[in-house]
């Protein structure tokens, strides 16, 4: 049964909202009836619990909190240093960090704090002791120009983005790829797995300062303790960006070497992917990385969200939950389940599989679409996925030849195995009778009519057992 205390938080804030602005409120009730009709499988959403989402409406909003907790440039700051030290004690607890900075607005906030606190330790740092001053702005014009130079020319080696990287890693349309000189590392082509051998030997030549882990498409699990020792062995700073598989480690899904807390010096992640909270970013470190961490307000960041710190602490509180662990592994199984019914309904799977809350399909080779044409047709089916490349992709990253498929999101839900193999009937089923337009068309299809309305049926007669937010009712 809804529960009336959840209904009523609800249906009150939107009568509020309403009065002020109707189209506002009438988009909110829009987007939650849509979430509840669709399959959503996109590896990088999911669904925050009501106490996290209720979270982040309310005055916190209102307080501006440049600093840390007990060193903030604006007066009284009492509550937020409270929230932010439970979220960073929760962040810390969670995943066994040395330190933690919860402040970062998103991911490419965190990676661009952890970016620069690399930087300031690594290169700005010395220049500092050398001059014998403590600041930046004691340095001479001479010596500050020289420092500038030396930030700017520093070099990063992160994952290809066809081979499952993230623009963030040092990509040119990305401020990472303006900063540093980026090299990239792919998989093996016939396997599409990670090459260690491959990685240390472009490592020993390029001699990176930071070398980047982590993946936003790779459907298998990097072993950071082989990755930290190639870094070390050049002398680099490994970063690791979690963003997407944080609450499997969160869960203890993913131990000992592959676990980057405690392998890498610097940890990123959002916390609205399988962790489940708000959007938003987290950092941890060492403590020898943690006082430039600490500086990513100004360094980086404007003032922090206040609200949205409040809702990263209930969201950690939430994954230190014995239920969590299950949680976590429960999205490793559904995974499985639903690589396993692609693949017994002949699609191809990039790595032949996974290991993780994702899976990579080759919708070029499996059914002769792009990877856009196959995410408009799975929409029209009632299920929401994203077009994402595969290595060698000969279709660009626009078109792409594949589609990223994660279970976080269905898990919350509820769903199990058996439902994530009807889940793939569904996609194979609507994808066998969609075609490209015309020959050269990348972008237009055409999907049966009635194939797309007997999977959109099929997708309602699983969310009907499975309802989004059952404890709100509008």
């Amino acid at each position: 049964m809804p529960d009336p205390v959840v209904a009523i938080a609800y249906r009150s804030a939107l009568e509020v909202i309403s009065a002020v602005e109707p189209d506002v409120a009438e988009a909110i009730v829009g987007e939650l009836e849509s979430q509840r009709r669709q399959l959503k499988l996109i590896a990088s959403e999911n669904y925050a619990s009501p106490a996290v989402l209720l979270a982040m409406g309310n005055w916190l909003s209102d307080k501006y909190a440049e600093g840390t907790p007990g060193h903030r440039f604006y007066a009284g700051c009492e509550m937020v240093d409270r929230i932010e030290t439970l979220a960073t004690d929760h962040a810390k607890a969670l995943f066994g960090a040395e330190h933690a900075y919860v402040q970062p607005h998103s991911g490419i906030d965190a990676n661009l704090v952890a970016y620069w606190a690399i930087l300031a330790h690594r290169v700005e740092q010395p220049v500092l002791d050398e001059a014998g001053v403590r600041h930046v702005n004691d340095l001479d014009s001479a010596s500050w120009d020289q420092l500038r130079n030396e930030l700017h020319s520093q070099r990063m080696m992160g994952m290809a983005l066809d081979a499952g990287g993230h623009l963030t890693h040092g990509f040119r349309p990305n401020i990472s790829g303006k900063l540093f000189d980026q090299a990239s590392y792919g998989v093996d082509p016939t396997s599409g797995l990670l090459d260690y051998d491959a990685i240390a030997a472009q490592a020993r030549e390029f001699c990176p300062l930071v070398l980047v882990a982590g993946y936003s498409a790779y459907p298998r699990n990097p072993n950071f303790a082989t990755l930290a020792e190639i870094a070390h062995d050049v002398g680099a700073t490994l970063m690791v960006d979690m963003a997407h598989f944080a609450g499997l480690v969160a869960g203890k899904v993913l131990a000992g070497d592959l676990d980057p807390v405690g392998h890498a010096d610097v940890v990123t992640s959002t916390t609205h992917k399988s962790l489940r909270g708000p959007r938003g970013g987290l950092v941890l470190c060492n403590e020898e990385y943690a006082p430039y961490v600490d500086k990513g307000c100004p360094m980086v960041l404007g003032g922090p969200l206040p609200h949205v710190m409040a809702a990263k602490a209930i969201a950690l509180s939430e994954a230190r939950q014995p239920s969590f662990a299950s949680y976590a592994a429960q999205i490793v199984g559904n995974a499985r389940a639903l690589a396993d019914g692609l693949l017994r309904r002949g699609a191809r799977l990039v790595t032949g599989g996974t290991d993780n809350h994702l899976v990579l399909m080759d919708v070029a080779t499996s059914f002769g679409l792009t990877g856009r044409q196959a995410e408009a047709a799975l929409l029209d089916a009632g299920v929401v996925t994203n077009r994402n490349t595969v290595p060698g992709d000969a279709n660009g990253a626009w078109y792409t030849s594949g589609i990223r498929l994660g279970t976080p999101a269905l898990t919350t839900l509820g769903f199990g195995p058996g439902e994530l193999d009807e889940v793939a009937d569904v996609i194979v089923e609507a994808l066998r009778f969609t075609t490209p337009a015309t020959s050269a068309a990348k972008a237009k299809y055409e999907i049966d009519p009635r194939v797309a309305q007997a999977c959109r049926g099929r997708c309602a007669d699983l969310l009907a057992h499975h309802r989004l937010y059952p404890e709100i009712e509008l």
